[in-house]
């Protein structure tokens, strides 16, 4: 069964800005407004999530890798929304050296609530992974809770970019098996 991860209001929706505490792997941190002109792949994880684990964030790396960094920027955002005490900057760096995750990643800042991160509610994350495509204009074009498979992030992914070569930017996203939280993925 396909069913779009977009409606047409969607393509006209500028991305949010992220509000995040602390940067790895990016000296002075990044923001959308840094990468326009890049298709952003945005991969929302937690350290202690099996499905980031195991799919999220070698995805994610696995896009990074197949990509020129000119072209596509790869992001990471730890959103810790459980077992708050053990998922901390010291841990994520250790998680990242450990994992070999080479591409920036950002703290999303905790919310007020001290369960739900800012810019997990911000863009209304169900849980991790969460994947959000960002086409070279700053419009937020994808955002997949769950695991989709790499074939068919990395048509979405080339797709955008071609549309940046060509200076337009409609996709149509349909992962016919993205999944939600019954298989691989963390429920907020």
């Amino acid at each position: 069964m396909s069913r779009s991860l977009l409606t047409a209001a969607d393509r006209s929706t500028l991305a949010p800005n992220w509000n995040v505490q602390q940067w790895f792997n990016a000296d002075d941190g990044l923001s959308l407004q840094q990468l326009r002109g890049r298709v952003v792949v945005l991969h929302a994880f937690q350290m202690l999530c099996p499905g980031c684990v195991s799919h999220g964030v070698p995805q994610a790396a696995r896009i990074r890798e197949t990509f020129s960094p000119e072209r596509v920027a790869v992001v990471g955002l730890h959103s810790v929304f459980e077992h708050h005490a053990a998922m901390t900057p010291i841990a994520l760096e250790a998680f990242l050296h450990e994992y070999r995750v080479t591409f920036p990643v950002g703290v999303d800042t905790p919310g007020t609530d001290t369960t739900t991160p800012v810019t997990m509610a911000t863009y209304r994350f169900r849980g991790t992974p969460t994947l959000v495509l960002i086409d070279a204009v700053g419009r937020l074009r994808a955002h997949l809770f769950g695991r989709a498979e790499d074939l068919i992030v990395g048509a979405a992914v080339a797709t955008l970019v071609s549309e940046a070569d060509r200076g337009s930017a409609e996709i149509s996203f349909h992962p016919a098996d993205a999944t939600g939280c019954t298989t691989g993925a963390c429920s907020a």
